[in-house]
């Protein structure tokens, strides 16, 4: 069994339609600090991965805990957020109405791309922290708990929600903290 647990990142300094890839708040950074703080006493010493979403926001809420601990962090592509098939302008139109839809709705690239988050997670070997995103989160959760809708809950910034592999499959051990500040 592998313990894996999934940050959302912290909040970001622009929302959904301004920008492509902002790094942090201020808010955000003090989130990015309280999760190296909060899972710091539950990680093992050696037997660790750091593994992020190559988006700014997480790779700046990795920061803090990779510098506590001295280790790099491995970017994934599989961890990233989603990719609206939209316009940057369009895209909070785009992600407000996927957020109400279900995945058999759903085109083949989304669904690969929820499939290549599930089957990376797999593969893990070791005790590992991923920073990335909410819809990211949604995605792997809603496919250990087989829910049919693309939301199935609403991790906060900073949450941090843990798995493990059993096996060939994931189980939900504990959702992170639900949101209390909006989608960015």
């Amino acid at each position: 069994m592998v313990d894996i647990y999934l940050v959302r990142h912290g909040e970001a300094a622009a929302s959904w339609g301004q920008s492509p890839d902002p790094g942090l708040s201020e808010l955000g950074h003090v989130q990015a600090r309280d999760v190296a703080r909060t899972l710091r006493p539950s990680l093992p010493g050696a037997a660790l991965e750091l593994i992020s979403s190559p988006l700014t926001r997480t790779l700046e809420t990795a920061a803090p805990l990779a510098a506590e601990l001295g280790l790099a962090v491995q970017v994934n592509e599989a961890f990233r957020e989603i990719q609206a098939p939209v316009p940057l302008a369009e895209r909070q139109t785009w992600l407000r109405q996927f957020m109400r839809e279900r995945w058999d709705e759903q085109p083949e690239s989304l669904l690969a791309w929820r499939e290549g988050a599930r089957r990376e997670l797999l593969t893990l070997q070791k005790t590992a922290v991923i920073f990335t995103h909410f819809l990211v989160i949604n995605a792997v959760v809603g496919q250990i708990l087989e829910a049919e809708s693309t939301l199935c809950f609403w991790p906060d910034n900073g949450s941090i929600t843990h798995l493990r592999t059993t096996g060939n499959a994931l189980e939900l051990v504990a959702l992170g903290a639900q949101m209390k500040t909006v989608v960015n």
